[in-house]
């Protein structure tokens, strides 16, 4: 099948409160340990997948370096340049060569590696220029009609882009014709409408991309979910059967958000919690 890598992007710092939304904070800070401003530091991470075939697929691109340097900071991004770009190159490839981005949403943290770096009256400009996108129907309608709720966690010029690029693939169901049948979709609406989980086979249990419904080891607990989820309790009910599932297939999830974990091997206790054991920290290069 190939081999999956974790791809570094920029960090970002937000707010612990809104991150770990109704947890107090004498719980979460436990996993997450909060600066003098209350942020916690987060990882925009993207996963690679290689195929013996020589394919390469991309799932998401984290928040890149496209915001202008007020935003930049407003949204606690570190550093100012495109840190995805180069850790494909350390991992031998360049977003030149990717045949395709996979996107769970299209928020901007998750999509807005896509777009060049900011550059002073420089309009914004795609990337992966050989790509096909792959994006779920309900998140593509969110992103380009969003409620006035998460309207600012778009990107207004990127949706045009995309379309214009003639390399979009809208899914509508659980498989996507890019993709092949080998990568099964699961979909979630309690973070965003639309969210769309890719499952990765492998021979050693599949790997889910857990993207927004389970950001980090921290989230797997199913109480906790974000301030930013537009459906909280809806959120819990799709982990809840996401993780029932994938445990009795002795499954991996990889995380986007987690500073420190980026892959685990779901594990439940005598209490019936849910956790990851087996963790691997970034970068991670294992074969599928």
């Amino acid at each position: 099948m190939g081999r999956i890598s974790a791809v570094s992007g920029n960090q970002q710092r937000l707010d612990g409160g809104a991150m770990f939304g109704n947890a107090p904070r004498a719980v979460w800070q436990r996993w997450a340990a909060p600066d003098e401003k209350n942020r916690i530091l987060l990882a925009c991470r993207g996963a690679l997948v290689e195929e013996d075939s020589g394919r390469r697929i991309l799932f998401e691109t984290g928040i890149g370096a496209f915001f202008a340097p007020k935003m930049r900071e407003r949204f606690g991004v570190e550093p100012a340049r495109h840190v995805l770009l180069e850790s494909l190159e350390a991992l031998g490839t360049s977003h030149e060569a990717i045949d395709v981005v996979v996107l769970s949403h299209l928020h901007f943290d998750h999509a807005g590696g896509l777009l060049a770096p900011w550059q002073e009256d420089v309009p914004a400009r795609l990337l992966f220029p050989k790509a096909t996108f792959v994006v779920s129907r309900g998140a593509w309608d969110r992103a380009t009609q969003p409620h006035a709720r998460d309207r600012a966690s778009f990107i207004p010029e990127l949706q045009p882009l995309l379309e214009s690029s003639g390399r979009l693939e809208i899914v509508d169901g659980v498989a996507s014709e890019t993709l092949g049948a080998a990568y099964r979709l699961h979909n979630s609406d309690g973070h965003t409408p639309g969210l769309m989980l890719t499952e990765i086979p492998s021979a050693d249990g599949p790997v889910v991309f857990a993207a927004d419904l389970i950001p980090g080891a921290a989230w797997v607990h199913v109480p906790i979910t974000m301030g930013y989820d537009r459906f909280p309790e809806q959120l819990i009910d799709e982990k809840t059967q996401l993780l029932s599932d994938l445990l009795s297939r002795h499954g991996r999830l990889f995380f986007t958000h987690d500073p420190e974990v980026a892959l685990g091997r779901l594990c439940r206790d005598d209490r019936g919690r849910y956790s990851v054991s087996d963790t691997v920290a970034a970068p991670v290069h294992l074969p599928l």
